[in-house]
């Protein structure tokens, strides 16, 4: 569906979710899977395990050609693809890596990090595109480090990721790139096999509880999962940041925590880059609501729809960071809920403020119109962001 609008979702998901909140709707290959834009019915949605996320089942909605799975397609360690007993036995191996208290150790490596890079930015050139100069690098530097990832290959990783992530792309591209970033994490896990390090990817080795080949696809799921999408929050963000000065102005003067974490929740509600919906296909009959989904139906639920539900939240469509109370489903909801969130949350956290700080008059350095945005894609963002100061 497109958008209007690039700060907001569809038009046409705000409609369907006061006219049909739970309707059929043509795909792009003819198949009419249900979509789901209400709040209430996506977390019920999310929490149903009549719904799998398996993607090589059949009636899994594909997002497009890229996206569409074969049947015998093995994805060790790769969760998103992985429902019941096997889910649960891989994330419970690596929700210890995630806990808030190891990620808040992190902390000063993160903050050095954003101090480095916006040192950089004010010594080069003005204007600076922000997605190239912060957005992209942040992530990819963090995400680098925890996993053991040596961040001179930086420029492979990104590229493979994001052909891997066009869906709208032939299967022969994505499968290629995401051939090659299994194999360089392969080749990598091999590596730490024989010289482990103070890593993830090394410590899960050490643990000896999961196979190499699981170790490489959580390596595989966490590397493209890690900085892309928090590349484009960040961007996005910056850019919400900028055409509200009064509240960046608030979010600049303070050091409270609660006041920062409060703005990073209402960013990721507002935005929601996921534009994709999260996917599920009916492994058993299912009732959503009044709807009654069949096995075999393909379901889509439209989070970025569900985080602009009025029931829900209270002028929706703006962005207050000094919403009280914030349920939003930005990283989903029930078991497949985003295990990496504490370590996005924690690059949003110190990124944002200490941008605004350090550069207190950046503003767009082109008109908002010139701005070409990541619209074909899974995950919603913005090509470039020139600013200056």
């Amino acid at each position: 569906m497109p958008r209007h609008c690039p700060d907001n979702p569809p038009t046409r998901l705000g409609e369907l979710r006061t006219e049909a909140p739970i309707t059929r709707v043509r795909s792009w290959d003819g198949s009419t899977p249900w979509l789901i834009t209400a709040h209430e019915y996506a977390r019920a949605a999310l929490v149903s395990p009549a719904l799998s996320s398996d993607t090589a089942k059949s009636g899994f909605p594909a997002v497009g050609p890229g996206d569409v799975a074969s049947g015998d397609e093995q994805r060790p360690g790769v969760l998103l693809t992985m429902d019941g007993a096997e889910h649960t036995r891989l994330r419970r191996k690596l929700i210890g890596e995630f806990t808030v208290r190891r990620i808040e150790a992190l902390r000063p490596r993160v903050e050095q990090a954003v101090h480095d890079l916006l040192d950089a930015l004010a010594a080069g050139p003005k204007p600076a595109d922000l997605v190239s100069a912060l957005a992209l690098p942040l992530p990819s530097l963090v995400i680098s480090e925890l996993l053991g990832v040596p961040y001179a290959d930086h420029d492979f990783f990104q590229q493979r990721s994001n052909d891997a992530l066009d869906t709208q792309a032939g299967r022969e591209q994505t499968q290629h790139a995401l051939g090659e970033l299994v194999a360089y994490l392969n080749e990598l896990v091999v590596a730490k096999q024989a010289n482990p390090g103070d890593d993830l990817l090394s410590r899960l080795l050490e643990a000896g509880e999961l196979t190499p080949r699981e170790v490489a696809g959580v390596g595989t799921l966490l590397l493209v999962a890690g900085h892309e999408t928090t590349a484009n929050q960040i961007a996005l963000g910056v850019l919400t940041l900028l055409r509200h000065p009064e509240q960046a102005g608030e979010l600049r003067a303070t050091d409270d925590p609660a006041t920062i974490r409060a703005a990073v929740e209402e960013l990721l509600r507002l935005l929601t880059i996921t534009q994709a919906g999260a996917r599920r296909v009916a492994v058993e009959d299912v009732r959503i609501g009044d709807v009654l989904i069949k096995a075999g139906e393909g379901v889509i639920i439209a989070t970025n729809a569900a985080n602009r539900d009025a029931d829900v939240f209270d002028r929706p469509d703006d962005y207050d960071q000094h919403r009280a109370v914030n349920r939003h489903v930005a990283f989903g909801f029930g078991p497949h809920q985003c295990l990496g969130q504490p370590l996005a949350r924690l690059d949003l956290q110190v990124v944002h403020p200490a941008l605004l700080r350090r550069f207190p008059t950046m503003k767009l350095a082109v008109d908002s119109a010139a701005l070409s945005y990541r619209d074909t894609m899974p995950m919603f963002g913005v090509n470039e962001l020139p600013v200056t100061w």
